[in-house]
């Protein structure tokens, strides 16, 4: 083998589509283009969506809805989640050890599910109104 006899694989290569080459290739006259009109012509180019002046259909649609980028970053903790904890202080660094909050957790909160017999300090953690009282009413604290 030599450089010069080197040819890739069998099949491997297609000849270049010649268009525009007369009436016998069936590729002649337009070239596959089409009559008339902007992409007919050369150097014709319209953007992704536009529709030839006409309001395009992401216009035309109403807008709806909106996905919060931090919500992956909040999370929840209950307050039964509390009860099996063996810690009296809890903050978020605790919550992320024993696997109760994901390790993206920026911000979590404590939710009034389930039931608290145990005198809880939370540090750094945010309760709704009823988690906050049902901690407060066993003696606990939220700082």
């Amino acid at each position: 083998m030599q450089l010069n006899t080197i040819q890739p694989a069998d099949g491997s290569k297609r000849p270049r589509r010649r268009v525009g080459r007369g009436i016998g290739s069936g590729l002649g006259k337009t070239a596959g283009r089409g009559h008339k009109g902007q992409k007919s012509r050369a150097g014709g180019y319209h953007k992704v969506g536009f529709e030839g002046g006409q309001m395009p259909m992401q216009r035309r649609l109403p807008k709806r809805g909106f996905k919060s980028r931090t919500l992956a970053f909040n999370a929840e903790v209950s307050l039964a989640d509390l009860e099996t904890l063996a810690m009296d202080t809890v903050d978020l660094v605790t919550l992320k050890r024993v696997g109760l909050v994901h390790e993206s957790a920026r911000v979590v909160k404590v939710v009034k599910t389930g039931s608290l017999t145990r005198k809880v300090q939370l540090q750094g953690i945010g309760a709704t109104a009823g988690a906050k009282a049902a901690i407060e009413a066993v003696g606990g604290s939220i700082a």
